[in-house]
């Protein structure tokens, strides 16, 4: 899969799952934050899921609509967990978040808020 892992998620999250077959980039990476619409559009534009552990870009899609290729939130895991937590949210829900879905990992669950139909 085509991941974009926001800069708020651990580094190390890339080589892990560049090891395991996806296609990894790190906003970390770019030289400065263009800010949470754009980290979004960017990662719709390249068909890129967005793996974040922040709450504002289901907000972004959800509250204001923006389209996206799938985003999974990792809520309360530690940087050594994010790895493994990411893998198993994808082998589970690959095809929802392919579907743009918004899938939420928490301890002990996997949230999955299916894709809103587009307006006619």
């Amino acid at each position: 899969m085509r991941l974009l892992l926001d800069t708020c998620v651990w580094n190390g999250v890339v080589g892990e799952l560049e090891a395991a077959g996806h296609d990894v980039q790190w906003t970390g990476h770019w030289p400065q934050d263009p800010g949470d619409e754009e980290i979004l559009a960017y990662a719709r534009r390249e068909g890129r899921i967005l793996v974040t552990l922040d709450k504002d870009f289901g907000e972004l899609a959800v509250g204001r609509g923006a389209r996206h290729c799938g985003i999974l939130r990792i809520v309360d895991f530690s940087v050594r967990q994010q790895s493994a937590v990411c893998l198993q949210a994808i082998a589970r829900h690959g095809l929802d978040l392919v579907a743009e879905a918004i899938v939420t990992a928490e301890p002990g669950r996997l949230r999955v808020r299916p894709a809103e139909p587009e307006a006619s």
